[in-house]
């Protein structure tokens, strides 16, 4: 169950969370255009989503495969063409090959064996996927992802895989009072593209995804090009 806003509400919270965006850009020096604004989107009608795309918005993250593609159906319907998806939640070894669809990005590549599933889910579509490769960098036992040292063992394996594109790295920071104490996480994931990128030299790595409602100025800050923010925009969920 969430908490729904009024349409005027989910506009005025756009225009909010943009004006963020454009001063943690110009903190840290960086041109605001390099950072992209995911609205995340589950759990939220599609009332909702109509409202932020009236206001311009175009990139939308939802995390339940079944609700992704009952959405994508309702855009098309609703004809919100310009609509990008970005699949950013936990993906289920014997659902890759629901992935395989219209999407700009999928977020969660959180294991060597996922990928290799959806790059073979993929070759048989006849498709390359664009794909994040998950890091839990904060070590969370209740976060999935690979680890930091496990992604550079099996770099090799994951970058030659034919039907993935890897465009960069995803983490979550530990969810804490202070957003300041995030810095470190996003640090770390920033130095590990760095590490992969001199590993894999032919690899292009544009993309740390990293940054939710409570900590995404911090995130631009340490180099995020995309921020993934749902309750600042949409109301809070309640379970």
């Amino acid at each position: 169950m969430s908490t729904e806003l009024s349409a005027q509400a989910i506009v005025d919270n756009l225009a909010a969370v943009h004006q963020q965006i454009e001063q943690s850009a110009k903190r840290a020096g960086r041109d605001p255009a390099e950072i992209t604004l995911v609205a995340v989107s589950k759990t939220k009608p599609m009332a909702a989503i109509e409202a932020a795309y009236a206001a311009g918005q175009r990139d939308f993250g939802e995390n339940r495969l079944e609700e992704l593609w009952e959405k994508v159906e309702a855009a098309q319907r609703l004809g919100l063409e310009e609509i990008r998806w970005h699949m950013i939640g936990t993906i289920q070894s014997r659902k890759t090959n629901l992935v395989i669809g219209p999407f700009a990005l999928i977020h969660s590549v959180d294991r060597l064996k996922i990928a290799q599933r959806l790059s073979r889910d993929a070759t048989a579509a006849e498709c390359v996927l664009s794909v994040l490769l998950e890091v839990n960098v904060s070590g969370e036992e209740s976060k999935h992802g690979f680890t930091a040292e496990s992604v550079r063992a099996c770099a090799a394996e994951l970058f030659a895989l034919p039907a993935l594109q890897i465009k960069g790295l995803m983490t979550m920071a530990p969810f804490v009072a202070d957003a300041e104490e995030t810095r470190p996480v996003f640090q770390a994931l920033r130095q590990l593209r760095d590490a992969l990128h001199a590993q894999q030299p032919s690899a292009r790595l544009p993309h740390l995804s990293m940054g939710m409602t409570n900590d995404f100025p911090i995130a631009i800050e340490e180099g995020a090009t995309l921020v993934r923010v749902g309750s600042a925009i949409f109301g809070s969920r309640t379970p």
